[in-house]
């Protein structure tokens, strides 16, 4: 089973026109670390989520899960980075039905609105949305 931030990051690769910008991993969209270069990139990282399912008999059950991801997006240009973490918002919000990594997406739910997180010393501006997500795996 892959960690949820690499099947969303995937998923976020092939979204093709529903982006802003096309995402191709290794070379404008990350997992797990973001790269000091390029200026305009996205990064998905796994966050803390809820529990597994727990049957009342106290088992696992069905293999349920429900992580969190938070993607990151840097840009040059304040403008560009919030249309981008818009559009990735958009596409992802709502998803459901999707298998990726061997796991079923049943849904993804953003939790966190899009927002600034901050400048960095290169005069990059980075935003931030965060995902809830349901899935199961065989």
């Amino acid at each position: 089973m892959n960690p949820a931030s690499a099947d969303v990051a995937a998923m976020l690769e092939g979204a093709g026109a529903a982006l802003s910008v096309t995402l191709v991993l290794a070379t404008n969209l990350f997992v797990g670390r973001e790269p000091s270069d390029p200026s305009t990139c996205v990064t998905v990282f796994d966050t803390p989520g809820r529990a597994p399912l727990l049957t009342l008999a106290g088992d696992l059950g069905p293999n349920y899960h429900f992580p969190s991801i938070q993607i990151r997006v840097r840009d040059k240009a304040y403008l560009d980075g919030w249309n981008l973490i818009g559009s990735i918002r958009d596409y992802l919000h709502g998803l459901h039905g999707v298998n990726q990594g061997g796991s079923l997406y049943d849904v993804i739910r953003c939790s966190q609105d899009p927002s600034f997180l901050e400048w960095d010393e290169r005069g990059r501006c980075s935003f931030v949305v965060t995902f809830d997500i349901a899935r199961n795996w065989p």
